[in-house]
C-alpha cells in the first residue's frame, strides 16, 4: 500500500510497470519491501549489508536476485525498466554506494534512473547497529562498534550526511523520496544533513514521512 499510494501521489500513476523504488534494509518488518516492490509491478532495488537478511528473503522467495556488483545492478535496473518487468534485486552492499552511483548515472549519462527512494534502516537505534557506515565493510563496522562506539557514531554521521546529500541531488531532479518512520531525518538532521525544509521551522523536514503523507 505504500509504494501503491506513494505512485499515486507522487507520480500520478496507478500503474508503477517501469517505475524504480530504492530503499535499504530487508531485515525486520523492512523484508517486505522487496516483495511490495513486486506486487506494486516496479523495479525495487533494495540494499542491504547484512548477507544473512539477503539469503533469508531469497529463500522466502520474497527477493528475486542478489548482487553484490553495483555495475550489474545498474545494469539490471536498466534492463527490467525498459522492459518494464517487476523485479526485487537485493543489492549486498550499503545503501549510500547505491544512491552516491545513480547521482553518478546522473551526472554521466544525465538519466534519472529512480522514481521513489525511501529508507528502512533502524535509524531510531543508529549507533548500535541500526545503521552501518558506508565507510566500512559489515565486519569492520560490527568490530569498531564494540571496541570503538565513539567513533562509530561519528562514521555514522559522516554517513547520513552522505546519503542525503545523493538523495538531494537526485530529488532536486524529481525523485520522489519519503521516510519510513524509522527516524532517519531526525537523525539525519542530528548529524547535520541538510534536511530542513525551506522557509519552514527546524522541527519540518524537506521530505515527508509516510505515515502522514501518503498512508494518511
Amino acid at each position: 500500500l505504500t509504494v501503491l499510494n506513494a505512485g499515486r501521489r507522487y507520480l500520478k500513476a496507478e500503474d508503477l510497470s517501469g517505475k524504480v523504488f530504492v530503499t535499504s534494509g530487508l531485515g525486520g518488518m523492512s523484508g517486505a519491501q522487496a516483495k511490495a516492490a513486486v506486487i506494486a509491478g516496479c523495479v525495487g532495488i533494495i540494499a542491504e549489508v547484512d548477507e544473512e537478511a539477503l539469503l533469508k528473503r531469497h529463500k522466502q522467495g520474497w527477493l528475486m536476485e542478489i548482487s553484490n556488483n553495483l555495475d550489474h545492478c545498474i545494469a539490471r535496473l536498466r534492463d527490467a525498466r525498459k522492459k518494464k518487468i517487476a523485479l526485487s534485486l537485493g543489492y549486498h552492499g550499503n545503501v549510500v554506494d547505491l544512491w552516491e552511483r545513480l547521482v553518478h548515472e546522473l551526472d554521466t549519462t544525465g538519466e534519472l534512473l529512480v522514481d521513489l527512494g525511501s529508507d528502512q534502516t533502524s535509524c531510531h537505534n543508529p549507533f548500535n547497529g541500526g545503521y552501518y557506515p558506508v565507510q566500512l565493510g559489515f565486519e569492520e563496522a560490527k568490530q569498531l562498534l564494540s571496541t570503538n562506539p565513539g567513533k562509530f557514531r561519528t562514521l555514522v554521521q559522516e554517513s547520513l550526511k552522505r546519503q542525503v546529500a545523493a538523495i538531494n541531488r537526485l530529488a532536486d531532479k524529481g525523485m520522489f523520496f519519503w521516510d519510513y518512520g524509522n527516524a532517519f531525518l531526525l537523525e539525519a538532521q542530528r548529524a547535520g544533513a541538510d534536511v530542513e525544509k525551506r522557509g519552514a521551522n527546524k522541527t519540518e523536514f524537506r521530505y515527508p514521512s509516510y505515515v502522514q503523507h501518503i498512508m494518511g
